[in-house]
């Protein structure tokens, strides 16, 4: 965990809590010591909502990043609870008798690390600095493309795979460990399944990519994939044609208990993140459930994924299951577990991905058909000179 977001909590005392959740309103304060990296210092601070309830806001004081709220917490006598859905982080910690300490452990991807918090007075609390600006956005009518941009070949040995934007700073385009047919995937947001007559080195040479847009401000996903496109078409000399076809895919849809996750709080950002923290446990921030799908469907299942919510908000929420030994363990496009681990037999295991979604997020996802567009490719060569 090398980075921690911040959080607004959202806390709810449970029953025989009345007297713990007296107390615990104010301020706290610890240091998280991550196993790599720095320590954090990390303040939460809790006040009483109208309806009684709880509200808090975390900071990470020595990260440049503003409070964002997390999902859940409760306050069952001295103990207190939080899941910090948008990093698929927990927090379980007892408050002393005297409401002076709250002796705790924070957990994110699997790892638990102490988090002991204390309550600050006027004289000892920490110093929040003022959040940074948010990014300046690409203008929405742009069409930009890359001034300039690179391809190299990745190293043997680099971990990891990922298409990002504003890395550092900046709006600069970046790819690691990309082939051929995970640009395809994302400039088009269609899946592995739905490209016919693609080259065997597509799925197997990996590239780093590094562009620079024309145009200052951060890009839309939208104004990603054009400018994606246009270096396909430039510097692998893609071109193709679409036929339809009915093929075996995925439809996600609202569960009739409704919706189980909250609204994004992230504000000046158009970009989703999605992030993995091990095998069945994934991170999704600012999502639509669209740009949730087309994740799924290029890294998680082994069919084209269809939103049939009806949904255009952004989401943030965090999603834990026990992956089927037969699935691909870092996409449909990885290969097979050499020894795939057998079923779990702990009793508190996650599910499976299909009720995980219905527990956790409201929503089910079933299996169906469907016409759908396939990407017939009729010329496509190895990346031209830098």
């Amino acid at each position: 965990m090398k980075k921690l977001m911040l959080w607004l909590i959202v806390l709810a005392a449970g029953s025989g809590g009345a007297l713990f959740g007296q107390n615990i309103a104010g301020t706290w304060q610890g240091t998280l010591q991550p196993p790599q990296g720095k320590a954090l210092r990390i303040v939460i601070k809790i006040s009483r909502a109208d309806n009684e309830s709880l509200k808090a806001v975390l900071y990470s004081i020595d990260q440049p990043s503003p409070p964002i709220p997390a999902t859940s917490a409760t306050l069952q006598g001295p103990t207190f609870k939080m899941a910090i859905a948008a990093i698929g982080g927990e927090y379980e910690g007892k408050m002393s008798a005297d409401g002076a300490t709250i002796t705790g452990t924070f957990s994110q991807g699997g790892i638990p690390t102490p988090l002991n918090l204390l309550r600050a007075t006027e004289e000892t609390a920490w110093a929040i600095p003022d959040p940074p600006p948010p990014p300046k956005l690409m203008a929405a009518d742009a069409k930009p493309t890359f001034e300039v941009a690179t391809i190299k070949p990745s190293g043997p040995d680099t971990p990891g795979t990922f298409i990002t934007v504003g890395r550092g700073g900046g709006n600069l385009f970046t790819t690691g460990n990309s082939t051929l047919q995970d640009l395809i995937v994302f400039a088009y947001g269609v899946h592995p399944k739905q490209l016919s007559g693609a080259p065997g080195w597509s799925e197997s040479d990996k590239y780093d990519v590094s562009g620079k847009p024309d145009t200052a401000g951060l890009p839309s996903i939208a104004q990603m994939q054009a400018m994606v496109k246009q270096l396909l078409a430039e510097r692998f000399h893609l071109t193709f044609h679409k036929e339809k076809k009915e093929l075996s895919c995925y439809a996600i849809t609202v569960g009739k208990n409704g919706l189980k996750i909250a609204k994004t709080t992230i504000t000046g950002r158009t970009l989703p993140g999605f992030g993995g923290r091990g095998p069945g446990n994934i991170v999704v921030q600012n999502a639509t459930m669209e740009e949730f799908a087309g994740f799924l469907q290029s890294r998680i299942l082994e069919r084209p994924v269809v939103d049939q919510t009806g949904l255009t908000d952004r989401y943030d929420f965090g999603l834990k299951w026990t992956p089927d030994v037969a699935q691909a363990p870092l996409g449909p496009n990885a290969p097979p577990a050499p020894n795939p681990p057998p079923a779990s037999e702990n009793v508190d295991a996650p599910p499976d991905l299909f009720t995980a979604f219905l527990q956790q997020l409201g929503l089910k996802i079933e299996s169906t058909k469907a016409p759908v567009d396939v990407m017939v490719i009729d010329k496509v060569e190895k990346p031209s000179a830098n």
